[in-house]
């Protein structure tokens, strides 16, 4: 299946996620492509949402491709093919601090009026546009994990076979659209797969800020 875009693939999660509805389960996106998808399906299912803020750890010769993931705390997931890529255990711990330096920027400017929105006792929904490695994933769950929630899911529209069985060991349900065998790249999947820029990031957070609020 090709999504047209990440706002019909929101949906569609959305739909399967319907469970969920009138339980108020907070809705975490991983930033950026995840963001505007998030919003969809707290808004669908009448739950909250936030971020929640993990990054790539990048393989030295190919940006592109993690060899790991690390979150806000300082926990990392090292793949076990991280070495075979090139990376030295110097090399490894540069990108760790690099990262989080992004992470602490990113936090920074994403959430100036409030702190992140407490797992604790939700049920919490993680999203992401699509998993390649799944690295970044594994990486949030396990921050989420430590923070008690009363039940962890991860939702991605599309992600290959093996990437879903690695992702399960840390969720308690992972729902994924579609599990093609051959995968390439998150954005074959799509139609329509512009990137998503900071200021986009900032402003659908403000805007769902200012929502509550209103609520209030």
């Amino acid at each position: 299946m090709i999504f047209s875009n990440r706002s019909e693939a929101a949906s569609l999660l959305a739909k399967k996620l319907a469970s969920f509805e009138g339980k108020n389960p907070l809705i975490l996106a991983i930033p950026r492509g995840a963001v505007p998808m998030a919003k969809i399906i707290a808004d669908e299912l009448g739950g909250e949402f936030d971020v929640v803020l993990v990054r790539k750890l990048r393989a030295p010769y190919n940006p592109e491709f993690a060899i790991g993931s690390i979150d806000e705390s300082g926990w990392a997931y090292i793949a076990d093919y991280a070495e075979g890529t090139g990376a030295t255990k110097d090399y490894i711990e540069r990108e760790k601090q690099e990262q989080l330096e992004t992470m602490r920027r990113r936090r920074t400017q994403y959430t100036p009026v409030r702190p992140p929105i407490d797992p604790a006792g939700r049920i919490v929904i993680v999203v992401d546009d699509g998993l390649a490695t799944g690295a970044t994933m594994i990486s949030a769950l396990h921050a989420l994990r430590a923070k008690h929630p009363t039940k962890l899911i991860c939702a991605v529209p599309v992600a290959p076979p093996d990437t879903v069985e690695k992702v399960k060991a840390y969720a308690d349900e992972v729902i994924c659209l579609e599990t093609p065998v051959y995968f390439q790249a998150v954005g074959q999947f799509y139609a329509a797969f512009p990137q998503i820029e900071d200021d986009e990031v900032v402003e659908i957070l403000r805007k769902s800020v200012q929502t509550v609020r209103r609520k209030q």
